[in-house]
């Protein structure tokens, strides 16, 4: 982790493009493999979709809680207007 990465804040996506692009991967290729079509992961860093965001962090080693822990807090309630 360096210092962009603060525990308990989403990374930004350029430390994901960075990240891929040194284990030698990219959105296009993960996306490719995945059997999507090639841009399909790139939205994942805009737009929550936790099977994008499993590969994605299968590719970098790590958890997706890591990467996006913001998109996984535990659910509070919310109580609705009647």
């Amino acid at each position: 982790m360096n210092r962009k990465e603060v525990p308990g804040h989403d990374w930004p996506s350029e430390i994901i493009k960075a990240r891929l692009h040194m284990a030698g991967l990219s959105f296009r290729s993960l996306s490719i493999e995945a059997g999507y079509s090639k841009d399909s992961l790139k939205s994942v860093l805009r737009t929550p979709c936790r099977p994008y965001q499993q590969i994605i962090a299968d590719a970098l080693g790590v958890s997706p809680e890591e990467i996006w822990p913001s998109r996984y807090q535990a659910k509070s309630y919310i109580r609705k207007a009647s």
